[in-house]
């Protein structure tokens, strides 16, 4: 899906606003590439030998570029620069010194090892926004262990409470503890803009993967917090609600969510089960809760007698809330997500025509925009400098002495 006519002359909300980004893998690049699809113009800082090590991550590749890679860095400029040569900190703070925002997801105490940390830089620029993402945080015992999303999942309880009933422990499929750590360092970040806006201080965030995959647990830390009990896996039903869960039918999987007694009192009556309503064990939400594996055992009796399309015809129309399960490939051939832009195609200098995500959140008068697919290693080293600056000689001793690539 290309960009609606018109799209590209509207400005976005984060245009004017620069961003100086040293991260790799998902954590670092998910937050810019938040900023990024908002107008943010973020400069992308890399090694000169490899760059960002997701670069080589797969397969797949697409004509040699990483998939992985394409997906997390569009909208982005690269600059490959070696921050272990004096001239290359020097470009870095020069860039510092022109950038509102620097987000870096090195172990802690890696920038502050090459003279780049929060307190250098604020010196070269008071109104910095400074954001660390790593694997534990900045401060506490673990702060110096490196972090994966697997181990944030496993630490966080998520994992121990992932799965079926008896089952083995489960890691969630997709790497949350990454995706939400760059969530709320975007979060943090724009919280800071705004503060700076008012009062022209920046300051520094730190968030971690650790807290990032902590934060999701909400309905499972009340539950420890109210009875002390951890709570066990229970498959694709709901810790609060049942019957909210996946069933199978005569041909298929189906998803129904009876959330309220005023569902579930619908959903009784859609599938030809009114006896349910009256049924003591099933009297309420409690009650259901309390006894949903036997519920889940009568209700999959029923679902399966019909098909799955059949099913979520007569759902919509008793107003139960209702679904079928999709592989990625029917996700995107929905016609909803389609006419909801979730998914995109950019023309890539290598890889060609590349398909991406589109952007999850839509704003009436400053909306995001794809304008550029992930760049190519070192794609954007010349522009950048003569952005700050440099003329072609200099630029051209920089890339002989192997400062810039």
């Amino acid at each position: 899906m290309t960009p609606r006519e018109g799209e590209e002359r509207r400005a976005r909300a984060l245009e004017g606003m620069v961003v100086l980004d040293a991260t790799q893998i998902m954590a670092g690049p998910f937050c810019t590439l938040l900023l990024a699809d908002m107008g943010a113009d973020v400069i992308k800082v890399e090694r000169p030998d490899g760059g960002d090590d997701t670069r080589r991550m797969g397969p797949p590749f697409i004509a040699g570029e990483s998939a992985a890679f394409l997906a997390m860095n569009r909208d982005k400029r690269s600059l490959a620069l070696n921050l272990k040569t004096e001239e290359g900190k020097d470009l870095f703070r020069r860039l510092a010194r022109r950038a509102d925002v620097l987000v870096e997801n090195f172990r802690p105490g890696t920038m502050e090892r090459l003279g780049l940390g929060y307190e250098a830089v604020r010196e070269v620029n008071p109104g910095m926004i400074y954001c660390s993402i790593s694997g534990f945080g900045q401060t506490g015992p673990y702060r110096l262990r490196g972090g994966f999303d697997l181990v944030a999942q496993g630490m966080s309880g998520l994992i121990s409470s992932t799965g079926h009933p008896g089952g083995p422990p489960t890691k969630i499929g997709v790497p949350i503890s990454d995706l939400n750590a760059g969530i709320y360092a975007a979060y943090g970040i724009l919280s800071a803009y705004i503060h700076r806006l008012r009062t022209g201080r920046g300051q520094r965030i730190d968030t971690s993967l650790l807290e990032g995959a902590i934060a999701y647990t909400f309905w499972e830390s009340a539950i420890f917090f109210a009875t002390g009990k951890n709570p066990e896996p229970m498959g694709s039903a709901h810790r609060l609600n049942a019957p909210y869960q996946v069933f199978r039918t005569k041909d298929g999987l189906l998803s129904v969510g009876a959330a309220t007694q005023g569902t579930w009192e619908m959903l009784c009556q859609a599938i030809g089960r009114p006896d349910l309503v009256a049924d003591p064990r099933f009297r309420d939400n409690a009650a259901r809760i309390e006894r949903y594996q036997a519920l889940a055992a009568i209700l999959e009796d029923v679902f399966q007698q019909d098909t799955t399309a059949s099913w979520l015809s007569r759902l919509e129309q008793a107003g139960v809330p209702a679904g079928p399960i999709y592989s990625l490939a029917q996700v995107y051939e929905d016609p909803h997500v389609r006419a909801r832009e979730m998914v995109v195609e950019i023309e890539h200098p290598v890889a060609g025509r590349v398909r991406n995500i589109g952007i999850p959140v839509k704003l009436s008068d400053t909306p995001g925009r794809i304008t550029r697919p992930a760049p190519t290693l070192g794609q954007h080293t010349n522009e950048i400098l003569e952005w700050l600056g440099l003329d072609k000689p200099a630029i051209t001793r920089l890339r002989e002495s192997g400062v810039v690539a």
